[in-house]
């Protein structure tokens, strides 16, 4: 066989560019799920919780047949009582071991703003967020197990769903876009500062309690589209789904855009960094 021959038995030989990529991208993803895959059951456990108590704290208070609902006439003093339960419920998840451990970040759309500012791998971002979705609609399900069928279904508590107020679509998609800004700038201006990132947690879980306390008349208060999705699954209502699947990911996107313009330090992407777990992000957190 000529030397021409031989090259042309090489060239046949060797792989296609083509059929190489699917297969390294398997091997990423199966090295990932492999090393990580406890942070991705966290997270998909962290949202599961906090469905499970958004669903029991809005059947406990605004049921009709509740008792604590007929002892609380006035909305405004019940949708107070909501916030505090669930921002009390986030500050928990935040600073169990869990939390400290994956990051807490329990929603897809701060899972894709901190891949936009290229601090978590692809593969980690794609665990993440189909984690986040799966949690978010066992927690539901759960709840619906451990609740009546008219408790849960009944119009005023409809699986904790989120909609948007009487003023609008158009209303609820500013509002979200607002809150969702609001949460990830202050997130990324505590959380990468040593001296104060131990307190993120309490500050985040004081904005939800805030949000859903003044915000909730408008949208629903999701900021998540996780969060929003689990709760329209079970009566199939997805007529307003789109702006909570838009309106976060756009708040939080441009917040990360103005953090970054101000040129402070960027160090990971751990809601509580200042805890001996391990961190499987783009870290440079100093120690």
């Amino acid at each position: 066989m000529d030397g021409t021959g031989s090259r042309a038995s090489d060239t046949r030989a060797a792989p296609p560019a083509a059929r190489l990529a699917p297969r390294a991208a398997a091997m990423s993803a199966r090295r990932a799920l492999t090393a990580h895959w406890p942070e991705y059951l966290i997270e998909a456990a962290g949202l599961g919780l906090f469905m499970v108590s958004a669903c029991l704290f809005v059947a406990l208070l605004e049921y009709p047949a509740s008792p604590v609902h007929r002892l609380l006439d006035n909305a405004l003093d019940r949708r107070i009582l909501i916030g505090i339960a669930m921002g009390v419920t986030a500050i928990a998840i935040i600073y169990s071991p869990w939390g400290k451990r994956s990051g807490a970040h329990l929603n897809p759309a701060v899972t894709f703003t901190f891949w936009r500012l290229g601090k978590i791998d692809g593969w980690d971002a794609v665990f993440y967020i189909a984690a986040q979705f799966a949690g978010g609609v066992t927690g539901v399900l759960l709840s619906a197990a451990l609740l009546t069928p008219q408790v849960i279904a009944h119009t005023s508590v409809n699986y904790a769903l989120t909609l948007p107020g009487a003023p609008g679509a158009g209303v609820a998609f500013l509002a979200e876009l607002a809150i969702s800004f609001g949460l990830m700038l202050t997130v990324l201006s505590v959380s990468n500062r040593p001296s104060v990132n131990r307190f993120t947690g309490l500050i985040a879980g004081a904005l939800v309690a805030t949000y859903i306390g003044v915000e909730a008349p408008l949208s629903g208060m999701s900021m998540n589209p996780a969060r929003s999705l689990a709760s329209a699954l079970p009566p199939e209502n997805f007529a307003h789904l789109w702006i909570y699947f838009v309106a976060p990911l756009a708040g939080m996107l441009l917040a990360a855009e103005a953090y970054v313009r101000s040129r402070r330090p960027l160090f990971c992407c751990k809601l509580h960094h200042d805890n001996d777990t391990r961190c499987i992000f783009r870290c440079s957190y100093p120690h």
